[in-house]
């Protein structure tokens, strides 16, 4: 490789780096399309290879993405709202606790929650006053969010622009791919397609097996909870799975949830020990069953390295950051594995120049 083509691939590099951190702003409904696209992209091709034309391919693929969407938002939707209604209502009564609790364990200590700032007095205050004025959660969120026209125009063209952007990025998936792969360099081209055939086959793999894991440990928790009797099952099962991209964040958060939501209503231990116990078993079956079968050893990342590059995508370019976070890290990951690979093979590791100085 020449000085100059370096020269020039680094200068891509950080122009297109340059654009997506300011375009970033406007580009969520796009990256959501693509990420859409993408998931759906191998079952048109079956379709295809099927006898069905590309466009009949994809007009079915969408219609049934379209579907289930909304008839999970149909089903799930009232019951959200319906549980974050009633854990508005009960926030001050849990805050109240979790405020006499802290007193008697500061006290104990001889502290006193005021002096040490942790005095929740005023938000259980604030809850009190305003939680009823909120109403139900679709029409606080709207009451909220109408008052800003921007957000209200936003919201419509990304509602708008979604399904729009991923009908016609999955029509000319294949014909998109092609012409990328003709501008590549034909001198770098193999090594190119090789790692993108590489990437695409891990990309492909986490990301579809992670949505499963995600929804099946949603599934798991909430089942779990809700035989238990505990009230907010649906909204902590669901918020636990849904996390649980992030290495043990979703077993932390909800098992947290969970255990101060079961003492709150049923004061009992063997309650606690009972949720603490679903959602240890949903870590075992996470680590043992679902990530080895769905997911497997996909991206190889460590866990400190996923938590890093959800954050530093969050940084660096806010919501759109966090989408592309892990898919960007998981191609970083095989780039850097066929670096590590030739840079082993190369002169510069053998050392093969190195002179015996004995002689």
């Amino acid at each position: 490789m020449t000085e100059s083509q370096k020269w020039f691939y680094l200068t891509f590099l950080l122009i297109s780096a340059g654009l997506i951190w300011l375009l970033s702003p406007i580009l969520t409904p796009f990256v959501i399309s693509a990420v859409l696209a993408y998931l759906g992209d191998p079952l048109a091709d079956w379709l295809e290879a099927h006898r069905f034309n590309r466009t009949l391919a994809v007009v079915t693929v969408f219609s049934v993405m379209t579907l289930l969407l909304l008839a999970i938002l149909l089903l799930l939707i009232p019951v959200l709202e319906h549980q974050i209604s009633t854990l508005i209502e009960r926030m001050p009564a849990i805050l109240g606790w979790l405020q006499t609790q802290l007193d008697a364990l500061l006290a104990r200590f001889g502290m006193n929650s005021k002096d040490e700032g942790l005095n929740l007095t005023a938000l259980v205050e604030l809850l009190r006053q305003h939680w009823q004025q909120a109403g139900g959660l679709a029409k606080g969120v709207l009451q909220y969010f109408g008052k800003s026209g921007q957000f209200m125009v936003e919201l419509a063209l990304n509602l708008t622009l979604i399904p729009v952007v991923t009908f016609y990025l999955l029509r000319d998936w294949d014909i998109l791919v092609a012409r990328i792969h003709e501008l590549l360099p034909r001198h770098i081209e193999p090594t190119i397609r090789r790692l993108m055939l590489e990437s695409d086959a891990v990309l492909g793999a986490f990301m579809r097996g992670q949505l499963s894991v995600m929804v099946l440990l949603g599934l798991f928790y909430t089942a779990g909870l809700w035989l238990l009797g505990v009230e907010f099952a649906f909204l902590i099962g669901m918020g636990a799975g849904l996390i649980s991209f992030i290495p043990y964040l979703g077993t932390i958060v909800g098992i947290a949830a969970a255990c101060i939501a079961a003492w709150f209503q049923f004061h009992s231990l063997q309650q606690v020990l009972l949720v603490a116990g679903v959602f240890g078993i949903g870590q075992l079956l996470q680590d043992m069953v679902l990530i080895p079968r769905l997911v497997g050893q996909s991206i190889g990342l460590h866990p400190v390295a996923v938590i890093f590059a959800i954050m530093a995508g969050g940084q660096l370019f806010g919501f759109v950051g966090i989408l592309i976070a892990l898919p960007v890290a998981s191609v970083v990951v095989i780039i850097l594995r066929h670096m590590h690979q030739a840079y082993q093979q190369s002169a510069l590791y053998r050392d093969d120049d190195r002179t015996d100085v004995s002689t």
